[in-house]
């Protein structure tokens, strides 16, 4: 499978500099950019088919943490939003768990995509991770599970929706509610949000979208999935430098194994 049996090209010639371009001016506008349609339907049906047969191999865990992703800081009280707790529960399968011929993986190395990715998020390169599990995820919600409100470390996220449930598992979102690079944590606007006193955005997104998203300052959550169909989503990890791995501890968190 190549990559024009992948993307729907026509509507979003990825090759093009001035498309890459227009993409990047929308993220540094709003922040998010969503490419509807952009997986053709039979290259969508074959992600669909490796992710359900994946899903046995999952490893689903709950765990309680900050909005920041941050240690306890006995600076602080435990209700103050440094502190306070949130809730991620999902499922998750890893790089090493997709086939090699895995339409996933052809989009994720392909040259030309991964200069589209340059492009859109004004990366002078990216990078795979250099660990076996963290470049390709499938992350699963089942009902009852979600992802807390949280910040990401990283400057960009490139996910691509699989599956989505009939209710539910709504992406929601606040753009530029910190400024983590000029140390502005931005307590107050954490505590209203978190005290629903701040109504966040929506995103809406289908299958077969891909989503480019800044979550460094923008935070995020997606809700409890309120269905029995699995919300189904793969998380296409780059690196603006070569080498980088996850670290153990963050791979037996995320992953439940080392290799």
């Amino acid at each position: 499978m190549v990559l024009e049996d992948i993307v729907e090209m026509g509507r979003h010639p990825i090759g093009q500099a001035e498309f890459g371009a227009a993409c990047n001016s929308a993220l540094d506008r709003d922040g998010v950019v969503v490419l509807q349609g952009f997986i053709r339907p039979d290259a969508l049906a074959k992600m669909l088919e490796e992710a359900e047969a994946g899903q046995d191999r999952a490893y689903f865990c709950a765990q309680d943490h900050s909005v920041y992703l941050t240690p306890d800081d006995a600076a602080f009280a435990p209700d103050h939003p440094a502190n306070r707790k949130v809730v991620s529960s999902k499922g998750c399968i890893c790089d090493d768990v997709l086939d090699a011929a895995s339409p996933l993986r052809r989009l994720y190395d392909d040259a030309v995509f991964r200069q589209f990715i340059c492009r859109a998020t004004g990366q002078s390169e990216v990078h795979p991770y250099a660990d076996p599990l963290s470049s390709i995820n499938i992350h699963y919600a089942n009902r009852g599970q979600e992802l807390g409100w949280h910040f990401d470390n990283s400057s960009f996220a490139t996910t691509l929706l699989i599956q989505k449930p009939e209710a539910g598992s709504r992406f929601e979102y606040i753009k530029d509610l910190r400024d983590a690079d000029a140390g502005e944590m931005n307590y107050e606007g954490v505590a209203a949000l978190l005290d629903g006193k701040v109504t966040p955005q929506v995103l809406q997104m289908e299958p077969g979208d891909l989503v480019l998203f800044r979550g460094r300052n923008s935070i995020h959550r997606v809700s409890p999935n309120e269905s029995d169909t699995t919300r189904m989503l793969a998380v296409l990890a780059y690196n603006s430098e070569a080498g980088i791995e996850l670290s153990p501890n963050a791979r037996m968190t995320f992953y439940g194994r080392l290799t």
